[in-house]
């Protein structure tokens, strides 16, 4: 904390005098003399072990005072300043005028009240400012000096004015306010707590008790007589305290007009604060004038003010030109600082050296923070782990940046680091500022600074012959690195022990250990045993400095286990040549197997696998290979010449081995193929033409040289093919056919023609083509009517063909005819039953109900069974027929014996139910179903008359009377002399 009080002095005919040193009566406070152009400043600085600079800060006092001399010699000196930010460098200042100066005598005009001049900050450099004062009697140079305008008597009391500044070009305003106050009064309170709060009492007490509204002055001009109007004064600024505990409303000023006399006055506020939102902050008494403020301010809501006070007389005339009124909340320290979040996370790699950068974190202070109030520094409260020391860390205090003093970060034994930092206002004063606190986790990052160490120093394992892709054994492999990184990721290598390549190490991705694996067969009868050696490292590599470590080689023994192995043909496939018509019987090659099995002794049986066209044997016991059909080589079977079968090698091993071969025989051609005539039909115009030709050719299924060239000719029998035809040779696999004659009949021509290969010995082969010779149109093209001729077709059997097409039709005609007659006659022909009386096509209503059959108007004849067949043979037209069974002999039934087996009687059902389906006399017949009427009324009795007496006995006796079907019945429940 410092306190600086600027000193200048000017004598009375405006020269400067040489500095002037002075004692301070407080022994804490050393005094030092600093020149800057001819401006003399004096600061005062705190010991950092005075009590003076522990204590909280309210605000700092700048004060001015205007001694005698100044030192053109002495060297200038830059103070500090803060980053950078245009303004006034202070919101208030207050310049102490020493008493002495005035005593007896009075300031001079031109008189420069303020060495240090009100400093404003410019960061562009380039841009014009203007001030101006709202006082007339003081004005402000360009360079922020303070002069005064005429001369001033005394400063019985202090004196407060505005300051503005406007630039040119720029519609910014920026505003401050200086206050002149006599040296004799008061000295600002040592800041203490109890002097705080007496300097806030004293700025609600330093506030200009009355405010008049200014009047307008006139002064004559030498020049020409004329009037000018003097400037208004400008209002200084109010201060109010933020957070204050009133009592409210608590006065500020008094609004007063010099016409309250004369006339009736009614004061007003407007702005915001006072008619405008936030409205009702600030009221006035209409009356007196009083101006108040009605509930405590927050300067980080609102920091100023801007109201206007009216006066007018009681009919609303204006009185007085409205005065501006600034009012500006003095900040207080309410308001902690913020961390941006409340945990930091960072990282910082293990092995660090000190001063490494960690992170960075932030606190911001709603205060303002061009005072002290919002002035954040941090520091570290604590550290957790404290290994290997517990002040690991240290924080900048005014960035927050994180870095570390010492060194011995190790990840494998601390892997994170937990840091409480505090962050506290007041430039970091502990004793008044507020404090807020944050987490720091900083994570130690893994670098690769443990090599991997394998966990033994053999290892073993073994493995049967010719298999691959079989894990031999696993390595084991410890790494204190970060595990799933490359400073963990294991890499092994063979270094030596396998020239051949046969085993290779894959890297299992979630245990790390090495997979010992056989990418290549072993065989037992070559090698027994291997003897490796295995380096293992990361995938990344070590850091520097660091080493590998001896437990990073091992060696692995291998052994070989031995197993039953097929036999194997030595070629494979083996291929042998023969020309093709080999006989059957002929022994072609042996095709025999080993046994890569030395060390024992095995019998190997051959048997064939695949022959398709099943041309060979095999030798079960020496593998010979003879023929057991021709073989040909223009056989399906035969792919380019070569013709393949495959063979079966068996040992009798435990368990058994078998090998497969295949033989692959090459048939060379021999010229057993005559060739063949190509095309096979072809026309000609039958008059000789030059276009008028068939080329003909011929295809051979031998190969060469057992083909072409061929040779064509016509044979000399029958003589009219010569005389007719004749072949010329075009090339050695082509030849034409032409007329010979200049005109020949349009029909077919079967033409035999010679065709001979260049085989030794030539095949030849009498093929025929048949030629259809017609009349051409201009372009050589067979006519239809001659096409028709063509074919062999005269003008008879045309004719012949028509005649029976239309003998069909006619046939198909008449039938069509005939059966639509039939369909007539079948129509106009009565039926042999009245279709009314048919039931078979009429359907039946149920619906009508009645009395019964007697009150019905039928014919209840028709049901009744008819006594003779004479009906039927006297029968009169027109009469419905009844159904009857049919005038046959009846079947005959088989005849229950008088004392039946019991075993018999399902031979005897049986037996009548054959009888009965194929009996044609028995009912159902084949006919409709005959019912018999059963005539009026019944002798049975009512059924409703049968009923059950309640009482348990009841006479059974009846049912003897009933015949002898129910004296079992009767024996049972008639209760006789056997009960």
């Amino acid at each position: 904390s410092v306190s600086a009080v600027l000193l200048r002095q000017t004598s009375r005919d405006g020269h400067s005098l040489s500095t002037r040193k002075r004692r301070n009566r407080d022994p804490g406070i050393t005094e030092v003399n600093l020149a800057q152009e001819t401006h003399l400043f004096r600061f005062f600085f705190l010991p950092p072990t005075s009590d003076f600079a522990k204590m909280k800060v309210g605000c700092i006092i700048l004060a001015c005072t205007l001694l005698v001399g100044t030192s053109s010699g002495s060297k200038a000196v830059q103070p500090l300043k803060p980053p950078c930010r245009p303004g006034f460098s202070q919101n208030f200042y207050t310049v102490i005028v020493s008493r002495d100066v005035l005593h007896g005598q009075s300031i001079v005009k031109d008189t420069t009240l303020s060495s240090e001049r009100v400093k404003f900050e410019d960061c562009q450099r380039s841009r014009e400012v203007g001030f101006v004062s709202s006082d007339p009697n003081f004005s402000v140079r360009p360079d922020g000096s303070v002069y005064a305008e005429q001369e001033l008597a005394n400063l019985s009391e202090p004196v407060q004015f505005m300051v503005t500044a406007r630039g040119l070009h720029d519609p910014h305003i920026w505003e401050t306010t200086v206050k002149l106050a006599l040296a004799g009064h008061p000295h600002p309170l040592a800041l203490t707590k109890g002097g705080i709060e007496e300097m806030l009492s004293r700025v609600w007490d330093s506030q200009p008790r009355v405010i008049k509204f200014p009047r307008k002055h006139q002064r004559s001009s030498s020049a020409n007589g004329l009037r000018r109007q003097k400037r208004d004064w400008v209002i200084p600024p109010i201060n109010v305290p933020e957070n204050s505990r009133g009592p409210f409303p608590h006065m500020l000023v008094r609004i007063r007009s010099d016409q309250d006399k004369a006339v009736g006055i009614r004061y007003s506020i407007t702005g915001a604060g006072a008619d405008q939102p936030p409205s009702g902050i600030y009221n006035i008494d209409p009356i007196s004038g009083n101006m108040f403020v009605t509930q405590p301010l927050d300067r980080e809501e609102r920091a100023s003010f801007h109201l206007r006070a009216h006066a007018v007389d009681m009919n609303g005339n204006q009185v007085e030109n409205p005065i501006d009124l600034y009012i500006y909340v003095i900040d207080m320290n309410d308001n902690r600082p913020e961390f941006q979040n409340q945990v930091y996370n960072g990282s910082v790699a293990e092995g660090s050296k000190p001063g490494s950068s960690v992170m960075q974190v932030t606190a911001t202070d709603s205060d303002d923070s061009t005072t002290a109030n919002g002035m954040v520094r941090y520091r570290i409260l604590s550290q957790t782990p404290h290994t290997p020391i517990p002040n690991m860390f240290t924080i900048n205090s005014e960035t927050g940046d994180i870095v570390t003093v010492a060194a011995g970060l190790d990840r494998e034994k601390v892997s994170q680091y937990t840091i409480i930092v505090q962050a506290t206002d007041m430039e970091g004063n502990l004793n008044f500022g507020l404090s807020n606190t944050a987490t720091a986790l900083i994570s130690i990052t893994d670098i690769n600074d443990n090599p991997p160490e394998l966990t033994v120093r053999t290892f073993s394992g073994e493995v049967p012959e010719n298999k691959v892709n079989v894990v031999v054994t696993n390595l084991t492999v410890v790494d204190r690195d970060q595990p799933h990184s490359p400073n963990w990721n294991a890499v092994y290598r063979i270094v030596s022990g396998d020239p051949s390549g046969h085993f290779t190490i894959r890297t299992n991705p979630i245990t790390n250990e090495g997979m010992l694996t056989v990418v290549k067969p072993v065989d037992f009868e070559m090698n027994r045993a291997f003897m490796l050696t295995v380096v293992v490292s990361n995938q990344a590599h070590l850091a520097s400095g660091i080493q590998s470590s001896l437990q990073s080689t091992a060696g692995v023994t291998i052994s070989i286990q031995d197993v039953n192995e097929p036999p194997v043909f030595p070629v494979n496939p083996k291929m042998i040549r023969f020309e093709e018509g080999v006989p059957a019987g002929t022994t072609l090659t042996v095709f025999a197997a080993q046994d890569p099995d030395h060390f024992i002794h095995q019998i190997v049986r051959y048997s064939k696998l695949s022959d398709p066209a099943n041309w060979l044997k095999i030798n079960r016991t020496n593998g010979q290979i003879t023929t057991m059909a021709l073989l040909d080589r223009e056989s399906m079977y035969v792919k380019n010449n070569v013709y393949e079968a495959t063979f079966l090698a068996s040992d009798n091993g435990s368990p058994q081995a078998s090998g497969t071969g295949t033989l692959q025989i090459y048939l060379i051609d021999v010229n057993d193929n005559a060739p063949v005539l190509i095309p096979r039909e072809a026309q000609v115009c039958e008059r000789a033409r030059p276009n008028s030709m068939v080329n003909i050719t011929a295809s051979d299924a031998d190969a060469d040289p057992n083909v072409g060239p061929f040779v064509f000719e016509l044979p000399s029998f029958p003589a009219s093919v010569r005389r007719n035809w004749t072949i010329s040779r075009l090339s050695g696999d082509y030849a034409q056919l032409r007329l010979r004659i200049p005109y020949l009949e349009a029909s077919v021509y079967e033409i035999p023609i010679i065709v001979s290969d260049s085989g030794n010995p030539p095949l030849s082969n009498r093929s025929v083509i048949r030629v259809k010779v017609c009349p051409c149109d201009n372009n050589g093209d067979c006519s239809a009517t001659g096409a028709v001729a063509a074919a062999g077709l005269g003008t008879g059997a045309i004719i012949a063909i028509l005649i029976c097409i239309i003998i069909l039709l006619s046939m198909v005609l008449l039938f069509v005819v005939w059966m639509k007659r039939r369909e007539k006659e079948r129509q106009a022909k009565p039926l042999l039953i009245d279709p009314e009386d048919d039931v078979r096509d009429n359907i039946l209503k149920y619906d009508e109900e009645g009395g019964g059959e007697e009150d019905q108007d039928y014919d209840l004849s028709q049901l009744q069974q008819p006594e003779s067949l004479d009906h039927i043979i006297n029968k009169p037209a027109g009469v419905r027929r009844v159904d009857e069974r049919p005038v046959i002999a009846e079947s005959q039934y088989p005849v229950r014996p008088s004392l039946p087996h019991p075993g018999d009687i399902g031979d005897f059902i049986n037996d009548g139910l054959r009888a009965a389906d194929n009996d044609p006399t028995a009912p159902p017949y084949d006919s409709l179903l005959v019912f018999d009427y059963e005539g009026s009324g019944s002798t049975a009795g009512s059924v409703s008359s049968l009923n059950s007496t309640s009482s348990g006995d009841q006479d059974y006796d009846y049912l003897n009377d009933w015949g002898p079907r129910f004296k079992k019945l009767a024996d049972l429940y008639g209760g006789g002399d056997d009960d």
